[in-house]
This record gives C-alpha cells, sequence and structure tokens, in this order.
C-alpha cells in the first residue's frame, strides 16, 4: 500500500469516521482506502490554488456549492484551513435543509469555526448579502444540470480568483439541439454530430462543457480541463480549472458567439454570455 493514501498524522479521526472513510471502530478496509485515495487526488489539485491565495493574504474564502453533505469542504478545511489558513474562511451552499443542519452540528463537534453552511440555491447565493462580495475559490462538484453555470455566474459576479468545477446532468443544451434540430441537419453537415438521439445528449453534455470554457476565457480566465481519475463513483469526471489571469477576451468571446450560432443555440446565448465583455475589452 502506498503510503500516500495512509491517513495523515493531523487528519481528525471523527471526520474520517463521519465521513465513512474509518469504520466506527477506527480501521481502515478496501472501501476505505479507495475513498482516501480519492480524497487526496482531488486535495492535490485544490491545494496549490489554497496555497496561491494564502501567499497573498491568510484570510482565504471559499464557496463550495451543491455541497451535499459538505465532504468537500470539510476534507479542505481539516487538510489545509485548520493548520496553514486559520484565519479563513469555508461557505458550504446545499437546497437540503437536513444536510445543512447536519454540516453545521458537525463542525460545531469538530471545532471547526471557519466554517459555514447556508441553505440557499446555487441561483440565489448569486445575491445573497450573507456571502462576501468577493470570494477567492469557487467549488462545484457534482453541481447537477444549470447549478454550474450558476456556480460560474456567482463566481463571475464575486471576482473569483480561482474555479473548480467537475459538472453533472447536463441537460439544457441537449434539449436545444433537440428543438433546433432539423433546421441544423439541412443546413451543415456538421449537425450529423447530434442528428441521433444518442449523440445528441452526448455531444450536447460535451458542447455545455466547451461553451463553459470559453465563457471563462471570454472574462479573462485561464482554463484548465482534465480527468479526475480515480473518481471511480461517477461516469462524470472531467475537471474545470480556471485562474483569472486578466487574459485578452476578444478571440474566445467571439468564438463562443460563434459557436452558439454555428449550433444553433442562439437562444441560450444569455446564459453563457453573462456580463459579456466588450469586443474591445
Amino acid at each position: 500500500m502506498n503510503k500516500t493514501y495512509e491517513v495523515r498524522p493531523e487528519q481528525s479521526v471523527e471526520l474520517l469516521k463521519e465521513l465513512h472513510i474509518l469504520t466506527r471502530d477506527g480501521k481502515m478496509n478496501q472501501d476505505s482506502r479507495r475513498k482516501l485515495k480519492q480524497v487526496y487526488h482531488l486535495f492535490q489539485f485544490i491545494e496549490p490554488l489554497l496555497q496561491a491565495v494564502a501567499e497573498d493574504h491568510p484570510d482565504i474564502s471559499l464557496v463550495d456549492h451543491g455541497a451535499g453533505k459538505s465532504y468537500l469542504g470539510f476534507i479542505l478545511y481539516d487538510l489545509f484551513f485548520k493548520l496553514v489558513a486559520r484565519q479563513g474562511h469555508i461557505w458550504g451552499i446545499e437546497t437540503r435543509e437536513e444536510l445543512v443542519t447536519r454540516s453545521r452540528e458537525l463542525a460545531t463537534r469538530l471545532g471547526f469555526d471557519g466554517m459555514s453552511f447556508l441553505n440557499l440555491s446555487v441561483a440565489d447565493s448569486i445575491e445573497s448579502q450573507a456571502l462576501p462580495p468577493q470570494i477567492d475559490i469557487v467549488t462545484a462538484l457534482h453541481a447537477c444540470n444549470t447549478a454550474t453555470d450558476d456556480a460560474i455566474r456567482f463566481a463571475l459576479a464575486r471576482k473569483a480568483h480561482f474555479i473548480v468545477l467537475v459538472p453533472c446532468c447536463q441537460a439544457e443544451v441537449a434539449a436545444e439541439l433537440r428543438k433546433t434540430k432539423g433546421a441544423a441537419v439541412g443546413k451543415s453537415a456538421l449537425a450529423e454530430l447530434w442528428r441521433h438521439p444518442i449523440h445528441t445528449r452526448e455531444f450536447g453534455s460535451h458542447l455545455t462543457n466547451v461553451l463553459r470554457c470559453l465563457q471563462l476565457e471570454a472574462h479573462g480566465y485561464q482554463v484548465t480541463v482534465t480527468e479526475l481519475v480515480g473518481w471511480e463513483h461517477s461516469m462524470k469526471n472531467e475537471l474545470i480549472i480556471a485562474s483569472y489571469k486578466n487574459q485578452p477576451r476578444a478571440q474566445a468571446a467571439k468564438r463562443l458567439e460563434t459557436l452558439l450560432i454555428e449550433t444553433g443555440l442562439e437562444a441560450l446565448a444569455e446564459r453563457f454570455f453573462t456580463n459579456k465583455p466588450t469586443i474591445a475589452d
């Protein structure tokens, strides 16, 4: 067994039990080791972003959208915030009130004072006064359908330095492709990419993430797309990491606009052109 996947001395045993990474008697089995491997694998992508912010200021702010049981937030707090950024704060955004209550209770038991949990939708959080006007890092792992797009809108509105997304259950673009399929097939051979129903679904999912990447680039972000390998429990494991670099925006904005037109998705322009940058930017 690679020691990389052993419990670290500084980790909270109680938290690992709550997350079912350790058994109730504090031991590990094969399933536990697999879960711990996943935790460390995800953490290795986010830790450099946290370090970069910490070098600038210690009071790191992170918002995790579609938090669920706040698995990600608790792990980040346990492995980084309580050791390196005690002045930092993590907000978990979740619509299910019972999960918000459970997370609050767990944070209190663990003494994780720098964690807060809000019973809000991702869309409602965009205008929420309960969150700071500027956020350093925004995460949204497996936020279903348009919740990922709302998380992007939130990140843009709050001027996030870093955005980490694992999109899931994307149906909106595929639904629009179905509506316009007849006209598109007659206009361009490229429409063969989504003419058959199964291709419509698969191409719609892929196209959604392509549009999201262009949207972020059109706002000055540098975007990296990779695979969250080792996350075996889900087929949706495309990982998008965006870092604000104030990069040139015009070409990405133009390509986004062109792609929407060529795929017959003009009706979705408002979603992907939130706070649309001017070509002169």
